[in-house]
């Protein structure tokens, strides 16, 4: 039984309201929220202002998704409205009055401290009181104490810039390459790349580092493979292919090519961006990703220093909604992608291709790179004829898909389930009809409303990356000049000082998401490891979130502490149900013992059996899958052992 359609009109009517009101819709800590925009005037100073009204929650984004469109549009238009839009700005009138005035008495310059009203997913109360509280801490420094004093210059991030000095000493020109997925944004930076003198190619993922590691290398480059887990030394090798947070800033090249850059917005992986466009010393410097970063390369390039050439594309192939919904997984096709949330989702769904006759490559970000790009090659190759993924297909996977499926238009996203983002849809869809493999490519939802939704999110224009709130993470040398000015020793408010001081400063940079290092830090604290050892293994990309991994980090760490090796234990098979979420687990933390074998060898000495384990348990996962494609009988069209189309009980 399908839902009721979406009433089309309304939808366009809300998005009509918010574009007249200079408005957006947000989610923020589980709750969707309008976001607005707009300028106020104060002594002939102009003050722009983005953020959240202190009226401006919807509800919690479980209960707002039960709203039907007419009742959503009616808490909008209570919500935000002229009388709102009074309100709110005679509030920040009144903050900026106060900001002006101590600025007027103490001769302090406001301009840093009114850029507070620029949040997009802060409440209005809170960004007033952070812009009195920077301008407090600005009338404080004319007597801060000295030690205060250096706090605040050790964390001062506006010289974030200038501590990269290979970079800065050297003239750089920057190539932006934006456009949507499939209008051959790499071709041209790598065809650069491929015949430079020496180079980097920095990617988002070791799947796409590995990719362009080949893809050089069959070229006849001398090229090495670095990523947190994995080295492929070359020893005469000019190139380097990373994932982006291995960038050697050091190091002067010819060419770079920093790909996805509009993950420069990312929270919790957006410093590594940051750090690439401000710290890689290359005369030429790519930057390839979406149209909408145009803005924030602007203007992290003017500040950093630079030339810059911006180049638009578009897609190479037309991308189209089919005229109705799938329907049924009898209506599948070869070539067909069908899109889930969750790696729950992903195996009932391919469960069910499969007993419709297919066989079926599973793609979701559990698996290993490896299995991801075996399975993504079973289906370029014919072996098997449909995908069944999470968005991990929406980056770094070229297949030649003729058609993208969306089963749902909902993600749980920490907090509760909602409709994912109108960019996210975009990425995914776009990769149907690759270039040279089809004439077109092709969307749909799974049933009428998923239909409707995904076509409603591909029409919306995608909201500009801010131009300002880069993310910088701590590296060991701030935290060393913060304990030094403090006499802290401790990592935990040592991370939690950088990410306190910060705020102080203007908002062109800012601290990323250290919730999960900060978490490590707390257990790290209580060791007795120098802050070198603290700081990287709080790094580790180790969930602490799973037991066994969990267990074997604490092991790892207290083996450290009492200086005693750390042997690689061979994990043996689970088999069984579980046998699958076992090997990707036993994968993870083999991939953790090499990523910590490259830092600290003489605790963890098996680095390359790491590697070699972490290989040889891809390789089980991928034959795993491919074994369940054939132990499952295929059932008469239209019907599957759960005895329903969309998967749910009857």
């Amino acid at each position: 039984m399908t839902e009721p359609l979406i009433d089309t009109p309304e939808i366009l009517q809300i998005n009509n309201y918010l574009q007249l009101h200079h408005a957006t819709l947000v989610t923020t800590d589980g709750c969707y929220a309008v976001s607005v925009q707009g300028e106020i005037e104060l002594d002939g100073r102009k003050i722009a202002y983005h953020l959240v009204p202190d009226e401006g929650f919807l509800g919690k984004t479980s209960k707002w998704r039960k709203m039907d469109t007419a009742a959503r549009f009616d808490m909008l238009k209570a919500r935000w409205n002229d009388e709102a839009r009074a309100k709110l700005e005679t509030q920040l009138l009144h903050c900026a009055e106060q900001v002006l005035a101590i600025a007027n008495d103490f001769e302090l310059d406001p301009t840093s401290t009114l850029t507070a009203f620029q949040a997009k997913y802060e409440l209005a109360r809170f960004r007033c009181q952070l812009a009195l509280d920077r301008i407090a801490a600005q009338k404080l420094g004319k007597t801060a104490t000295r030690q205060e004093d250096k706090t605040h210059n050790a964390v001062n991030l506006s010289l974030y810039p200038e501590s990269f000095t290979v970079a800065q000493a050297m003239p750089r020109h920057f190539i932006a390459i934006l456009g949507p997925t499939n209008s051959g944004k790499t071709h041209a930076a790598m065809q650069h790349l491929l015949k430079a003198k020496s180079g980097v190619y920095l990617a988002p993922l070791r799947l796409l580092a590995l990719e362009n590691y080949r893809r050089l290398s069959d070229a006849g480059v001398a090229v090495s493979l670095i990523t947190g887990e994995q080295r492929k030394l070359h020893p005469e090798a000019t190139h380097v292919a990373s994932t982006v947070e291995m960038l050697n800033p050091n190091r002067m090249i010819e060419v770079a090519v920093i790909d996805e850059i509009q993950l420069l917005e990312d929270q919790d992986r957006g410093a590594a961006w940051t750090a690439a466009v401000c710290g890689v010393p290359a005369s030429t410097v790519y930057l390839l990703g979406a149209l909408e970063a145009q803005p924030a390369i602007e203007s992290l390039v003017k500040r950093v220093g630079g030339t810059l050439e911006v180049r638009k594309l578009e897609r190479m192939s037309p991308l189209e909604m089919e005229k109705k919904p799938l329907g049924s997984l009898s209506n599948l096709q070869a070539g067909d992608v069908l899109i889930a949330f969750s790696r729950r989702e992903v195996l009932n769904w391919r469960d069910q291709a499969i007993e419709q006759g297919f066989k079926v490559s599973a793609i979701y970000g559990n698996l290993s790179p490896e299995v991801r790009q075996a399975q993504a090659e079973r289906f370029i190759d014919g072996t098997t004829k449909i995908v069944v993924g999470t968005d991990a297909i929406g980056m770094g996977l070229n297949t030649p898909a003729r058609r993208i499926i969306f089963t749902t238009a909902n993600k749980w996203d920490g907090y509760a389930e909602g409709t994912i983002a109108a960019s996210l849809a975009k990425q995914i869809a776009g990769r149907a009809g690759r270039f040279g493999e089809h004439e077109a490519g092709f969307v749909a939802g799974l049933d009428a409303k998923t239909h409707q939704m995904i076509a409603e999110l591909l029409k919306q224009k995608i909201e500009p990356l801010p131009a300002t709130g880069f993310f910088v993470s701590p590296n060991l040398d701030y935290l060393q000049q913060i304990s030094g000015a403090t006499g802290e020793t401790k990592l935990q408010p040592l991370l939690e000082l950088f990410a306190k001081h910060i705020n102080v400063h203007d908002e062109f940079f800012l601290p990323a998401n250290l919730s999960e290092q900060i978490e490590k830090a707390r257990w790290l604290d209580t060791l007795l490891l120098p802050l070198t050892d603290r700081f990287v293994f709080s790094l580790c990309p180790i969930s602490t979130k799973f037991a066994m991994l969990e267990s074997a980090f604490k092991d790892w760490t207290q083996a450290r502490a009492k200086r005693k090796t750390v042997p690689l234990l061979r994990m043996d098979g689970l088999g069984g149900r579980n046998e699958l979420q076992y090997l990707e687990d036993t994968c993870k933390l083999y991939s953790a013992y090499a990523w910590l074998g490259f830092r600290m060898p003489d605790t963890f000495p098996s680095g390359e059996m790491a590697e070699s384990l972490m290989q040889s348990t891809s390789e089980k996962i991928d034959q795993l899958l491919q074994k369940q494609n054939t132990s499952r009988r295929p059932t008469s069209v239209g019907k599957s052992r759960r005895g329903h189309q969309w998967g749910r009980k009857p």
